[in-house]
């Protein structure tokens, strides 16, 4: 299957990075490409991309797109490694970042990758192939304690005890092997009137695994504020969210970035010591206009934020 992908908010992404032609940009999950592309256009010969993607259907489809463009680097490794990478190969500044943080149309469609409870195909959801840690195992060997937890916490679903004390009776029985076992489950979790009234109800709990398997948001501020660090003056990060609990620590790792006391309201001075060390683009998250939402279904949950280096 062909690795294609639409990227979301292209055109608010490359107003937002405001790129230099010589600049040097960092494209944390390059996917498909699509921004990729766009940010190279912009590019002198002097300026430099560094893509990172977890995914080596990603990777290999990029270095394929780009392979004889001598402006970008393509690294096969998790976008929170790439400060490091990075400083290894000698670059301590640079004038953008993209953190696209939505999983990939390719993943979601190909029904080998289980990521989908659209697509029948072996519970998996990894975005490096090559980890130990798949779905499958969080479904059949995660304790009831820590499955309800997940989907609570990760999935936000409110049905998390019954649909767990389902998986947990379905898996007594023999392991829960395919994207569409599990759906089966978690749809006999629900009244049928809700679950033909409402939709996809597997959605919340594909969304919790998924992030499980992947440690979505582990380390997530502490990577952003890393990459703030690393932002040359006048340089922006820019950052694609596509669930509230992504939105939130992106929001406030901004927040905390732009402001220069943090310490407890209560606080009769400062003790923090804290500066702000830049501004915000846009005070309130950038979503897709009418335009996109009918040519990207995909594009309805998407924020964008950007943050911009003093």
């Amino acid at each position: 299957m062909e690795f294609k992908h639409n990227p979301v908010l292209l055109e608010e992404v490359i107003e937002g990075l405001n790129i230099i032609s010589d600049g040097i940009y960092l494209d944390c999950t390059m996917g498909g490409g699509g921004h990729s592309l766009e940010i190279l256009k912009r590019l002198s010969p002097i300026g430099h991309l560094y893509g990172f993607d977890r995914d080596l259907d990603a990777v290999n489809t990029c270095i394929n797109k780009f392979e004889r463009n001598k402006n970008v680097s393509i690294f096969h490794a998790n976008y929170k490694d790439a400060k490091t990478i990075l400083n290894d190969n000698g670059i301590f500044e640079v004038n953008g970042i993209l953190i696209d943080l939505g999983v990939s149309s390719y993943q979601i469609d190909n029904g080998e990758r289980g990521f989908s409870f659209l697509h029948d195909g072996k519970l998996d959801m990894r975005m490096d192939k090559n980890q130990t840690l798949d779905a499958y195992f969080v479904v059949n060997n995660y304790s009831k304690e820590d499955l309800i937890k997940i989907l609570f916490e990760y999935g936000e679903e409110d049905n998390a005890k019954k649909i767990v004390e389902n998986i947990c009776l379905a898996r007594s029985v023999k392991p829960i092997k395919t994207t569409f076992e599990l759906k089966d489950i978690i749809e006999k979790s629900f009244p049928k009137k809700i679950i033909y009234g409402k939709g996809g109800v597997s959605k919340k709990t594909f969304q919790a695994i998924r992030i499980e398997v992947n440690g979505e948001l582990d380390g997530l501020a502490k990577t952003l504020e890393g990459f703030i660090d690393l932002l040359a003056p006048k340089g922006r990060m820019a950052v694609l969210t596509f669930h509230s609990l992504e939105d939130r620590i992106v929001k406030n790792v901004f927040k905390d970035a732009v402001t220069d006391c943090i310490c407890p309201p209560k606080t009769p001075i400062c003790i923090c010591g804290h500066k702000a060390k830049g501004k915000l683009i846009n005070k309130k998250p950038i979503v897709a206009s009418d335009k996109e939402l009918k040519e990207n279904s995909r594009s309805s949950s998407a924020k964008l934020r950007i943050f911009e280096k003093y």
